[in-house]
């Protein structure tokens, strides 16, 4: 296979609609769900960062001097403090639960979205891959949307130095990439495609979808995850593999948390 010929397969993949179409009331029906599902979790989180964007840019200062945590202290009290992490850290894992128990219920199990026991070479070695893909780009994207006055300036990680503050964070990475990968690749993809859409179309709403609730960021914070909503939504809808998705993510937001605490100060560039 040339080049030239596995690019166009990558952009315009072959259809992969169910073979037997759903009725008007089971279509109906599959609308209210995703409905549901998105103002429960990320559809309800990117009309709360429009919002948010908008807010930021009624203000009087510019979008770079105001700052955003992505991991910020819930309370003064230690012990408080940790109990409301790991509720939000809860929080998140029952959105992904969520959205693998309704696949699971349809007929999509964990394997049938890619989630089968991981390999090194399938799963791992892919995921570092496309951290890094997604990683350093995405880092040089927001230093120049930052730059620009285009984007606010993300604190990845403000939580005091307590005891339990680098396994929250990595508790937090993994909970963030597992529901976002869950929910906004293999659970819109698979109901976008029972219903009928195109990959590229599907494709196009998930990463939309993924972008609108990082625009707390800044617009180049929702430019970013959109490409990255590109890329991981490809490759899920080629390889049919979750994992590959779930350990890039886990990564990158592992090494943003904690990366960003062990270099606050020493880094002239980090807020």
């Amino acid at each position: 296979m040339t080049p030239v010929t596995m690019l166009r397969s990558w952009l315009s993949p072959p259809a992969q609609n169910p073979a037997t179409p759903l009725d008007a009331p089971a279509r109906r029906a599959l609308w209210i769900e995703i409905a549901i599902v998105l103002l429960v979790t990320f559809g309800l989180s990117g009309l709360s960062s429009i919002l948010s964007l908008l807010e930021a840019a009624l203000a009087p200062e510019p979008l770079s001097d105001r700052t955003v945590a992505l991991n910020s202290p819930q309370s003064s009290q230690q012990f408080i403090d940790l109990a409301r992490q790991l509720l939000g850290i809860l929080r998140l894992s029952a959105w992904g639960a969520l959205g693998l128990y309704l696949l699971w219920r349809s007929g999509f199990g964990p394997k049938a979205v890619g989630l089968a026991r991981p390999y090194l070479r399938r799963d791992v070695l892919p995921g570092v891959g496309l951290a890094a893909l997604i990683g350093f780009p995405g880092l040089l994207l927001y230093l120049g949307a930052r730059a620009a006055g285009l984007n606010l300036t993300v604190a990845p990680s403000v939580l005091a130095d307590y005891w339990w503050r680098l396994p929250t964070e990595v508790l937090w990475a993994l909970a963030n990439s597992g529901a976002e990968e869950i929910l906004v690749v293999a659970y819109i993809l698979t109901r976008l495609r029972q219903l009928g859409w195109s990959e590229n179309s599907s494709l196009f709403a998930s990463a939309v979808l993924r972008g609108s609730y990082h625009l707390y960021q800044g617009l180049g914070g929702g430019f970013g995850n959109v490409v990255m909503g590109l890329v991981f939504g490809r490759y899920w809808q080629r390889t049919g593999r979750l994992w590959p998705l779930v350990i890039a993510h886990a990564l990158i937001d592992t090494v943003a948390f904690v990366g960003y605490q062990a270099l606050r100060g020493h880094v002239s560039w980090l807020p």
